[in-house]
Protein backbone atom coordinates (compact mmCIF):
# COMPACT_ATOMS: atom_id res chain seq x y z
CA UNK A 1 0.00 0.00 0.00
CA UNK A 2 1.34 3.67 -0.77
CA UNK A 3 1.89 5.95 2.22
CA UNK A 4 0.33 8.69 2.39
CA UNK A 5 3.00 10.42 4.41
CA UNK A 6 3.61 14.07 3.66
CA UNK A 7 6.78 15.28 2.56
CA UNK A 8 8.77 17.62 4.10
CA UNK A 9 9.57 20.54 2.14
CA UNK A 10 12.91 22.51 2.94
CA UNK A 11 14.48 25.36 1.56
CA UNK A 12 17.85 25.93 1.34
CA UNK A 13 19.41 29.67 1.58
CA UNK A 14 22.79 30.21 -0.02
CA UNK A 15 24.52 32.60 -3.16
CA UNK A 16 26.99 30.06 -3.75
CA UNK A 17 25.50 27.34 -6.02
CA UNK A 18 28.06 24.47 -5.06
CA UNK A 19 26.92 24.91 -1.51
CA UNK A 20 23.31 24.99 -2.59
CA UNK A 21 23.65 21.56 -4.31
CA UNK A 22 25.70 19.48 -1.57
CA UNK A 23 22.51 20.43 0.80
CA UNK A 24 20.35 19.72 -2.21
CA UNK A 25 21.87 16.29 -2.35
CA UNK A 26 22.10 15.31 1.43
CA UNK A 27 18.54 16.06 1.57
CA UNK A 28 17.05 14.27 -1.36
CA UNK A 29 18.51 11.20 -0.37
CA UNK A 30 17.08 11.47 2.70
CA UNK A 31 13.36 11.85 1.04
CA UNK A 32 12.91 15.73 1.40
CA UNK A 33 11.37 17.72 -1.25
CA UNK A 34 14.01 20.66 -1.49
CA UNK A 35 13.75 24.17 -2.82
CA UNK A 36 16.35 26.87 -2.92
CA UNK A 37 16.96 30.44 -3.14
CA UNK A 38 20.43 32.49 -4.17
CA UNK A 39 19.61 35.64 -2.05
CA UNK A 40 17.95 36.73 1.00
CA UNK A 41 15.05 38.86 -0.55
CA UNK A 42 14.42 35.50 -2.95
CA UNK A 43 14.29 33.67 0.82
CA UNK A 44 11.24 35.98 2.27
CA UNK A 45 9.41 35.63 -1.08
CA UNK A 46 10.04 31.40 -1.44
CA UNK A 47 8.91 31.21 2.71
CA UNK A 48 6.10 33.37 2.26
CA UNK A 49 5.30 31.13 -0.71
CA UNK A 50 5.96 27.81 -0.52
CA UNK A 51 5.40 27.75 3.16
CA UNK A 52 8.63 25.58 3.74
CA UNK A 53 8.74 23.14 7.32
CA UNK A 54 12.02 24.02 7.41
CA UNK A 55 14.74 26.46 6.54
CA UNK A 56 18.81 26.26 5.88
CA UNK A 57 19.78 29.94 6.32
CA UNK A 58 23.73 31.29 5.16
CA UNK A 59 24.06 34.07 6.95
CA UNK A 60 27.04 35.74 4.41
CA UNK A 61 24.83 36.78 1.61
CA UNK A 62 25.03 40.15 -0.12
CA UNK A 63 22.36 42.98 0.40
CA UNK A 64 20.24 40.96 2.91
CA UNK A 65 22.58 38.87 4.87
CA UNK A 66 21.03 35.46 7.09
CA UNK A 67 20.44 37.78 10.50
CA UNK A 68 18.37 39.87 8.72
CA UNK A 69 16.43 37.71 6.85
CA UNK A 70 15.56 35.84 9.82
CA UNK A 71 14.55 38.61 12.18
CA UNK A 72 12.11 39.26 8.99
CA UNK A 73 11.30 35.81 9.19
CA UNK A 74 10.68 35.92 12.57
CA UNK A 75 8.91 39.15 13.08
CA UNK A 76 6.02 38.12 10.39
CA UNK A 77 3.09 35.99 12.06
CA UNK A 78 2.60 33.97 9.41
CA UNK A 79 6.41 33.11 8.86
CA UNK A 80 7.50 33.15 12.43
CA UNK A 81 7.39 29.02 13.51
CA UNK A 82 9.05 28.37 10.90
CA UNK A 83 12.26 26.88 12.20
CA UNK A 84 15.49 28.19 10.89
CA UNK A 85 19.11 26.69 11.37
CA UNK A 86 22.03 28.79 10.15
CA UNK A 87 24.37 27.66 8.57
CA UNK A 88 27.46 29.48 8.30
CA UNK A 89 31.52 29.82 8.18
CA UNK A 90 31.73 32.43 10.50
CA UNK A 91 32.78 30.63 14.00
CA UNK A 92 32.95 33.10 16.77
CA UNK A 93 30.63 33.04 19.62
CA UNK A 94 29.39 36.36 19.02
CA UNK A 95 27.89 35.59 15.31
CA UNK A 96 26.35 32.58 16.91
CA UNK A 97 24.84 34.81 19.97
CA UNK A 98 23.68 37.35 16.73
CA UNK A 99 22.22 34.61 14.82
CA UNK A 100 20.34 33.55 18.19
CA UNK A 101 19.09 36.72 18.59
CA UNK A 102 17.85 37.48 15.20
CA UNK A 103 15.69 34.15 16.17
CA UNK A 104 17.10 31.24 14.60
CA UNK A 105 16.18 28.17 16.14
CA UNK A 106 19.87 26.38 15.57
CA UNK A 107 23.19 26.81 14.75
CA UNK A 108 25.21 24.50 12.09
CA UNK A 109 28.97 25.52 11.96
CA UNK A 110 30.68 25.16 8.21
CA UNK A 111 32.40 23.00 7.32
CA UNK A 112 29.25 21.33 8.49
CA UNK A 113 29.16 17.01 9.15
CA UNK A 114 26.29 15.20 7.13
CA UNK A 115 25.25 12.88 10.01
CA UNK A 116 24.97 16.16 12.44
CA UNK A 117 23.26 18.51 9.65
CA UNK A 118 20.16 15.75 9.13
CA UNK A 119 20.38 15.34 12.80
CA UNK A 120 19.67 18.59 13.23
CA UNK A 121 17.34 18.87 10.52
CA UNK A 122 15.48 16.21 12.19
CA UNK A 123 15.20 17.04 15.46
CA UNK A 124 13.94 20.34 14.47
CA UNK A 125 10.98 19.18 12.11
CA UNK A 126 9.94 16.81 15.32
CA UNK A 127 9.86 19.96 17.44
CA UNK A 128 7.49 21.72 14.67
CA UNK A 129 5.41 18.80 14.85
CA UNK A 130 4.46 19.23 18.68
CA UNK A 131 4.60 23.16 17.57
CA UNK A 132 1.66 22.58 14.89
CA UNK A 133 -0.22 20.04 16.54
CA UNK A 134 -0.41 22.18 19.64
CA UNK A 135 -1.55 25.05 17.58
CA UNK A 136 -4.67 22.71 16.62
CA UNK A 137 -5.16 22.26 19.70
CA UNK A 138 -5.65 25.64 20.78
CA UNK A 139 -7.91 26.03 17.51
CA UNK A 140 -9.84 23.59 18.55
CA UNK A 141 -10.49 24.43 21.95
CA UNK A 142 -11.14 28.32 20.50
CA UNK A 143 -13.59 26.94 18.10
CA UNK A 144 -15.09 24.89 21.26
CA UNK A 145 -15.18 27.82 23.32
CA UNK A 146 -17.12 30.00 20.42
CA UNK A 147 -19.84 27.12 20.11
CA UNK A 148 -20.01 26.97 23.52
CA UNK A 149 -20.70 30.93 23.53
CA UNK A 150 -22.84 30.71 21.22
CA UNK A 151 -25.10 28.39 22.49
CA UNK A 152 -25.38 30.41 25.37
CA UNK A 153 -26.19 32.91 23.85
CA UNK A 154 -29.06 31.10 21.53
CA UNK A 155 -32.70 29.86 21.21
CA UNK A 156 -32.42 26.23 20.29
CA UNK A 157 -35.37 25.90 18.33
CA UNK A 158 -35.01 29.14 16.37
CA UNK A 159 -31.50 29.66 15.71
CA UNK A 160 -32.35 33.58 16.98
CA UNK A 161 -30.47 34.93 19.93
CA UNK A 162 -32.27 34.13 23.59
CA UNK A 163 -33.82 36.41 26.19
CA UNK A 164 -30.43 36.72 28.09
CA UNK A 165 -28.49 37.85 25.04
CA UNK A 166 -31.25 39.97 24.43
CA UNK A 167 -31.30 42.02 27.98
CA UNK A 168 -27.54 42.08 27.75
CA UNK A 169 -27.83 43.85 24.22
CA UNK A 170 -30.57 46.34 25.17
CA UNK A 171 -28.83 47.21 28.24
CA UNK A 172 -26.08 47.69 26.45
CA UNK A 173 -27.58 49.91 23.75
CA UNK A 174 -29.68 52.18 25.63
CA UNK A 175 -26.46 53.23 27.87
CA UNK A 176 -25.12 54.22 24.15
CA UNK A 177 -27.62 55.97 22.92
CA UNK A 178 -28.07 57.60 26.34
CA UNK A 179 -24.42 58.90 26.15
CA UNK A 180 -24.84 59.88 22.17
CA UNK A 181 -28.34 61.01 22.37
CA UNK A 182 -29.51 58.47 20.26
CA UNK A 183 -32.81 56.60 19.61
CA UNK A 184 -33.34 53.10 20.17
CA UNK A 185 -36.72 51.63 19.09
CA UNK A 186 -38.12 48.01 20.45
CA UNK A 187 -40.47 45.73 18.39
CA UNK A 188 -42.42 43.25 20.53
CA UNK A 189 -44.67 40.95 18.28
CA UNK A 190 -46.90 38.09 19.30
CA UNK A 191 -48.19 35.20 16.86
CA UNK A 192 -51.86 35.55 16.67
CA UNK A 193 -53.95 32.64 17.77
CA UNK A 194 -51.02 30.32 18.28
CA UNK A 195 -52.19 28.17 21.15
CA UNK A 196 -55.07 27.14 18.44
CA UNK A 197 -52.28 27.00 15.79
CA UNK A 198 -50.46 24.07 18.36
CA UNK A 199 -53.91 22.36 19.19
CA UNK A 200 -55.16 22.10 15.59
CA UNK A 201 -52.08 21.30 13.85
CA UNK A 202 -49.50 19.60 16.49
CA UNK A 203 -46.48 20.37 17.82
CA UNK A 204 -44.41 20.31 15.46
CA UNK A 205 -46.05 21.93 12.89
CA UNK A 206 -45.83 25.18 15.62
CA UNK A 207 -42.46 24.49 15.97
CA UNK A 208 -41.93 25.00 11.75
CA UNK A 209 -44.16 28.45 12.61
CA UNK A 210 -41.74 29.51 15.00
CA UNK A 211 -38.36 28.77 12.58
CA UNK A 212 -39.93 30.03 9.28
CA UNK A 213 -40.67 33.42 11.81
CA UNK A 214 -37.54 33.63 13.26
CA UNK A 215 -36.05 33.29 9.24
CA UNK A 216 -38.01 35.90 7.83
CA UNK A 217 -37.24 38.10 11.10
CA UNK A 218 -33.26 37.47 9.96
CA UNK A 219 -33.56 38.44 6.50
CA UNK A 220 -35.64 41.44 6.85
CA UNK A 221 -33.82 43.31 9.68
CA UNK A 222 -30.54 45.33 9.68
CA UNK A 223 -27.13 43.43 10.42
CA UNK A 224 -26.81 46.14 13.18
CA UNK A 225 -30.37 45.42 14.51
CA UNK A 226 -31.21 42.48 16.90
CA UNK A 227 -33.46 39.93 16.68
CA UNK A 228 -34.38 37.65 19.36
CA UNK A 229 -36.73 34.65 20.86
CA UNK A 230 -38.44 36.47 23.97
CA UNK A 231 -40.28 33.30 25.12
CA UNK A 232 -43.02 31.05 23.78
CA UNK A 233 -44.49 32.50 20.67
CA UNK A 234 -43.25 36.11 21.36
CA UNK A 235 -40.24 38.10 19.38
CA UNK A 236 -38.37 40.72 19.69
CA UNK A 237 -36.45 43.29 17.61
CA UNK A 238 -34.14 45.62 18.80
CA UNK A 239 -33.43 48.78 16.64
CA UNK A 240 -30.18 50.83 17.01
CA UNK A 241 -30.64 54.36 15.85
CA UNK A 242 -34.18 53.87 15.01
CA UNK A 243 -36.72 56.47 15.70
CA UNK A 244 -40.29 56.02 16.66
CA UNK A 245 -41.65 56.69 13.04
CA UNK A 246 -38.83 54.21 11.85
CA UNK A 247 -39.23 51.32 13.76
CA UNK A 248 -43.08 51.75 13.28
CA UNK A 249 -42.49 51.10 9.09
CA UNK A 250 -40.08 48.09 9.88
CA UNK A 251 -43.24 46.81 12.40
CA UNK A 252 -45.57 46.96 9.20
CA UNK A 253 -43.01 45.92 6.80
CA UNK A 254 -42.86 42.86 9.32
CA UNK A 255 -46.69 42.33 9.96
CA UNK A 256 -46.92 42.40 6.25
CA UNK A 257 -44.37 40.00 5.38
CA UNK A 258 -45.96 37.08 7.97
CA UNK A 259 -49.86 37.83 6.21
CA UNK A 260 -48.40 37.22 3.25
CA UNK A 261 -46.29 34.27 3.73
CA UNK A 262 -47.44 30.95 3.27
CA UNK A 263 -47.44 29.17 6.20
CA UNK A 264 -48.77 25.64 6.18
CA UNK A 265 -51.97 24.90 7.72
CA UNK A 266 -52.67 28.75 8.46
CA UNK A 267 -56.21 28.44 6.57
CA UNK A 268 -56.85 26.77 10.41
CA UNK A 269 -56.61 29.84 11.83
CA UNK A 270 -59.66 31.81 13.13
CA UNK A 271 -58.77 34.50 10.56
CA UNK A 272 -58.00 32.12 7.84
CA UNK A 273 -54.27 33.25 8.26
CA UNK A 274 -51.66 33.07 10.47
CA UNK A 275 -50.72 36.63 11.39
CA UNK A 276 -48.96 38.68 14.20
CA UNK A 277 -49.74 41.63 16.66
CA UNK A 278 -46.85 43.93 17.36
CA UNK A 279 -46.30 46.59 20.50
CA UNK A 280 -43.62 49.14 19.44
CA UNK A 281 -41.86 51.55 22.06
CA UNK A 282 -38.51 53.99 21.44
CA UNK A 283 -36.13 55.53 23.78
CA UNK A 284 -35.99 58.27 24.57
CA UNK A 285 -39.68 59.49 24.49
CA UNK A 286 -41.84 56.44 25.64
CA UNK A 287 -38.94 55.08 28.74
CA UNK A 288 -35.45 55.64 29.74
CA UNK A 289 -34.49 51.74 31.19
CA UNK A 290 -34.79 47.92 29.99
CA UNK A 291 -37.82 47.50 32.20
CA UNK A 292 -39.84 50.22 31.44
CA UNK A 293 -39.18 49.96 27.43
CA UNK A 294 -39.81 46.21 27.94
CA UNK A 295 -43.39 47.20 29.48
CA UNK A 296 -44.42 49.75 26.96
CA UNK A 297 -43.61 47.47 24.31
CA UNK A 298 -45.60 44.61 25.95
CA UNK A 299 -48.61 46.90 27.20
CA UNK A 300 -48.80 47.81 23.40
CA UNK A 301 -48.61 44.55 21.96
CA UNK A 302 -51.66 43.82 24.39
CA UNK A 303 -53.30 46.77 22.87
CA UNK A 304 -52.76 45.14 19.43
CA UNK A 305 -54.65 41.91 20.18
CA UNK A 306 -57.27 43.06 22.62
CA UNK A 307 -58.12 45.81 19.18
CA UNK A 308 -58.47 42.45 16.94
CA UNK A 309 -54.93 41.48 15.70
CA UNK A 310 -52.78 41.88 12.72
CA UNK A 311 -52.72 45.08 13.96
CA UNK A 312 -49.34 47.35 15.30
CA UNK A 313 -49.48 49.81 18.15
CA UNK A 314 -46.93 52.37 19.08
CA UNK A 315 -48.78 54.72 21.00
CA UNK A 316 -50.82 54.16 24.13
Amino acid sequence: MKSTKKRRKILVVDDAPVNVQLLVTYLEAEGYDVISAANGGEAVKQVRCEKPDLVLLDVMMPLLDGFEVCKILKSDNVTKFTPVIMVTALNEIKDKVKGMDSGADDYLSKPFNKMELLARVRSLLRIKDLNDQLNEKVDELEEAKELLRQQAITDGLTGLFNYRHFKEQLLMELNRAQRHNTHVSLIMLDIDYFKHYNDTNGHPAGDMVLKELAELLKVNVRKIDLAARYGGEEFVLVLMETNKESARFVAEKIRRLVEEHPFAFEEKQPNGKLTISTGVATFPEDEKDFDGLVKVADERLYLAKQAGRNLIFFES
